[in-house]
């Protein structure tokens, strides 16, 4: 790879730009809802095949019962944690 203008290499990796940072950051919240919502998903399917008297262990229902209820509540405190976050700059004087 040959350069023309003798810039370093390192001069071609430059930072995201705040639309790049926004994206990822935009993209990594989809992700971490949808893995709290497949969580809650696979508890439901969990808990009515236990309703059902399909063959399942009590214990792995309430295991997945649990973690849904994990991640769900981890959302909800880091969803308040941003709120409040928000609500401090909007009242901070400019």
């Amino acid at each position: 790879m040959a350069m023309g203008s003798g810039a370093a290499p390192n001069a071609l990796k430059t930072a995201p730009t705040t639309f790049e940072s926004q994206q990822k950051f935009g993209n990594f919240l989809k992700e971490a809802i949808q893995d709290v919502n497949t969580a809650q998903v696979q508890s439901d399917v969990m808990t009515e095949k236990l309703v059902r008297g399909e063959d399942v262990d009590l214990h792995n229902v309430m295991i997945t019962a649990q973690k849904a209820s994990i991640a769900l509540n981890a959302t909800m405190e880091v969803r308040n944690k941003v709120i409040e976050a928000y609500q401090e700059v909007m009242r901070m004087p400019v």
